[in-house]
């Protein structure tokens, strides 16, 4: 054995406590650190040929790298949909790391297990009932990959083929109709041989992103002699939080056959609150959905859940054919479920903060940032040489410069706050915007009104150039 190697192995007790005591600093200071730290990214080094130890390497991280990172567990990285990690997610996902399971089979010990009763906590937390079979993927965009596949599967079976033995040229045309589709959305089309250009954009409704459910059905009326498609609705839109109708959009399926997939990769969470639980009606009607659970939950990157009815047509697509898997049985492997073959046990951060803080302490999360996005929307509301673009609906501030909105103004805007706030650029109905997503368990109303502090302070250097 290396005897650096030897060293640490023989060390690792007091190794770890110093990296927990260094950890824990971290987290004690991550509020005050500048969101993102405008410090020069380190010169890349060369491989070592012989290692300095486990000590020596935390050092050097510290040194190096560590003042050049984000902020992005902290309560004011506002940008994307980001959450951090609960005490108890922090804990799970050590405890992943020193168990090490590859969570794809069940002929090895309890891990698949223990992601099955995950999977049925997050159906409660979501108001899903038991048709919907779940699986832990890596994000949202393998979320709605996921069942897209599935999605196009089942377009399979109503042309009587298999895409998945036969592949997606079998299928002839494949039309998949949406409003307001996630980015995420055409990159899964891309993926599956279905193209991106199979994406039709359905007219939402005026000053919406919610799809006009008119247009939708006219669309779908449009196309029917190309047989069945797929629908993608949205609970929770990226730019404003916006939520189709989803039980109208379900309703559809009585005059037209169309596979529909929900992506509620953030949105779900409004389950949890009974003033907003209104917004998912419907959502357990969906053929799929898409979850993302390393935003609101508030678990370590990377976790999602796939949720579909149809889990015969997902092993279709996803099953391994291989001796030492065993046979697909009644209550199939996750390895026959989702693309990865080897992953780690992402179930077990969810356990531990569902276990934890059960649903009433995630429902008081998901409830304090929908608290503090309506407040930091009315801040931006009062605050000279700002425009709020959306109302509030849930956790996303959509907002620009009342005059002269241009992608380098809100730049520069946004890199003066970045050490307050990280915010991520968007367009919304072709005018530049910034965003703010709130989604970490840290983020308080004092937050917000350090940001708004921020934006006032920042908008007499924005004013626009005179002519």
């Amino acid at each position: 054995m290396d005897p650096r190697l030897a060293t640490d192995r023989d060390a690792l007790p007091h190794l770890l406590e110093v990296v927990q005591r260094h950890a824990a600093a971290l987290l004690t200071q991550v509020s005050e650190r500048e969101v993102v730290p405008a410090t020069p990214l380190p010169e890349p080094d060369p491989l070592p040929a012989q290692g300095r130890g486990l000590r020596a390497a935390l050092d050097e991280f510290t040194a190096r790298w560590e003042p050049a990172l984000s902020a992005s567990a902290g309560p004011r990285y506002l940008g994307f949909v980001t959450g951090g990690a609960t005490p108890a997610a922090l804990a799970g996902d050590w405890m992943t790391a020193t168990w090490d399971q590859n969570a794809f089979s069940s002929l090895d010990g309890a891990g698949q297990h223990l992601e099955r009763e995950t999977i049925a906590w997050l159906r409660t937390l979501f108001g899903l009932s038991e048709r919907q079979h779940g699986t832990f993927v890596s994000g949202a965009t393998m979320s709605n990959t996921v069942g897209l596949a599935v999605a196009r599967e089942w377009l399979g079976e109503q042309r009587g083929v298999s895409p998945a033995e036969d592949g997606a040229g079998a299928l002839g045309t494949v039309r998949v109709l949406s409003g307001a589709a996630h980015s995420s959305v055409p990159k899964g089309l891309s993926m599956l041989g279905l193209g991106r250009r199979a994406l039709v954009r359905v007219p939402t409704r005026p000053g919406r992103e919610a799809v006009d459910l008119s247009a939708l059905e006219h669309a779908l009326a449009e196309g029917e002699t190309d047989g069945p498609c797929i629908v993608v609705a949205n609970a929770g839109t990226v730019n404003t939080a916006d939520f189709d109708d989803l039980r109208g959009i379900a309703a559809l399926r009585e005059r037209y056959s169309f596979w529909l997939h929900v992506d509620a990769a953030f949105g779900a969470f409004a389950a949890l609150s009974p003033d907003l639980a209104h917004l998912v009606d419907g959502l357990d009607l969906a053929d799929s959905i898409c979850v993302d659970l390393h935003k609101w939950l508030n678990v370590p990157y990377d976790s999602a859940v796939q949720f579909t009815r149809r889990p015969d047509l997902q092993t279709n697509v996803f099953q391994n054919a291989a001796a030492y898997l065993g046979p697909l049985g009644d209550t199939p492997d996750m390895a026959h479920l989702a693309p990865e073959n080897s992953r780690r046990l992402r179930a077990l951060a969810a356990w531990f903060t569902l276990r934890a803080y059960g649903h009433d302490g995630h429902r008081e999360i998901t409830e304090r940032c929908v608290g503090c996005a309506r407040a930091l929307g009315d801040a931006v509301e009062s605050t000279p040489g700002l425009r709020l673009l959306a109302p509030v609906r849930l956790n996303v501030v959509c907002f620009t410069l009342a005059d002269d909105p241009t992608v380098e103004r809100l730049a520069a805007l946004a890199e003066q706050l970045s050490h307050e706030v990280f915010l991520t650029p968007t367009v919304l109905d072709g005018v530049p915007a910034l965003r703010a997503a709130f989604s970490n368990w840290q983020t308080t109303e004092a937050d917000v009104r350090r940001v708004a502090t921020a934006l006032r302070a920042a908008m007499p250097t924005t004013a626009p150039a005179a002519e």
